[in-house]
């Protein structure tokens, strides 16, 4: 396994009864990275979630996770993550001190550590004032943030997040992203998995996009979405005779299309200065757009052009099974 890698997978397939899962998925996720996984309901996210995380047997392929081989060290890969599922593993009868608590025990940590590392991620995620409360009287995002500090307890090298802000509302998803990013400033690779596009143009640095259990793109964000299209600036005229003479003044490779009658869309790289330029040529011919805004391919136009029509899919929850 390569040393900068915190997991590497080769040729993962899963079987559940007649139907294939997971094809052939190959990763590669570097050390201190967050790694995004994109997909509609039943595409396989969960399960490859289960398999790397050692909770589901693969039928074919190698895994290696944090430098072990997943068929021959599932004990030392478990010692070096953490999963957090898509509903929080909250004991509601607890206080969110006794949680702690609790997971610090099943870890097998001594209780001197496991005081000072709860009172540490009670504090890092603003859970203090509450630490000894119910948990089950905690609002959705605060069992979420709970559930996340209970993962930490141990140290993990490797967090596993299935869908870490479902339900939440965007204030408290927003402060989950804070954290994730916190987590991946201290070094921690953060595998995660959503159906909230934003959430992956925010923190990936790679991501990939699985339908029907294949790899079908994989890049960074912006890699991603110039696979659907150019940027462009959208240049709007008084009239179809200006938006025509405006065309004109560019190469026809850089004239994105004519939409309206009277908006121009025109090829840029986003820059300050190639959108001067475009804005130099324009007044050199004395012509002037009334209106211009600036267009970039979101991930929402990527997910959409690579997994087509996806209503009928089922949600892939029943697919997990345990080992």
């Amino acid at each position: 396994m390569n040393g900068e890698l915190a997991i590497e997978a080769k040729g993962i397939t899963k079987f559940y009864g007649k139907r294939t899962i997971l094809k052939d998925i190959n990763l590669r996720v570097k050390k201190g990275s967050v790694f995004a996984v994109l997909g509609p309901n039943g595409a396989g996210k969960t399960t490859a979630v289960r398999i790397l995380s050692t909770l589901t047997k693969l039928d074919s392929g190698e895994v290696y996770v944090a430098g072990h081989a997943l068929a021959l060290e599932v004990g030392a890969i478990r010692s070096k993550i953490s999963l957090t599922g898509q509903y929080a593993a909250v004991d509601e009868k607890l206080t969110g001190r006794e949680n702690m608590s609790m997971i610090g025990e099943l870890c097998g940590i001594n209780k001197k550590e496991t005081k000072e590392r709860t009172q540490q991620l009670l504090a890092q995620f603003d859970l203090l004032d509450d630490a000894d409360k119910i948990s089950g009287t905690y609002s959705g995002g605060m069992r979420r943030k709970l559930d996340l500090a209970m993962s930490l307890i141990n140290s993990p090298e490797i967090i596993f997040l299935d869908e870490p802000t479902t339900g939440l509302d965007p204030r408290s998803r927003r402060a989950m992203w804070e954290i994730i990013g916190g987590l991946r400033k201290k070094g921690v690779t953060i595998f995660l998995t959503t159906q909230y596009l934003e959430e992956a143009d925010q923190l990936a640095d790679t991501i990939i996009v699985i339908d029907d259990g294949v790899v079908v793109a994989e890049g960074t964000p912006e890699e991603l979405k110039r696979r659907v299209g150019d940027r462009s600036l959208q240049l709007t005229f008084a009239t179809q005779k200006e938006a025509e003479v405006a065309a004109s003044l560019f190469k026809p490779g850089d004239v994105l299309s004519k939409k309206g009658g009277v908006t121009v869309s025109i090829k840029t790289d986003g820059s300050v200065a190639h959108t001067k330029k475009v804005m130099d040529t324009l007044h050199a011919a004395g012509s002037n757009p009334s209106d211009m805004t600036f267009h970039a391919p979101s991930l929402d136009e990527v997910f959409f052009a690579l997994t087509g029509n996806n209503d009928k899919k089922k949600d892939d929850s029943h697919e997990n099974e345990a080992i």
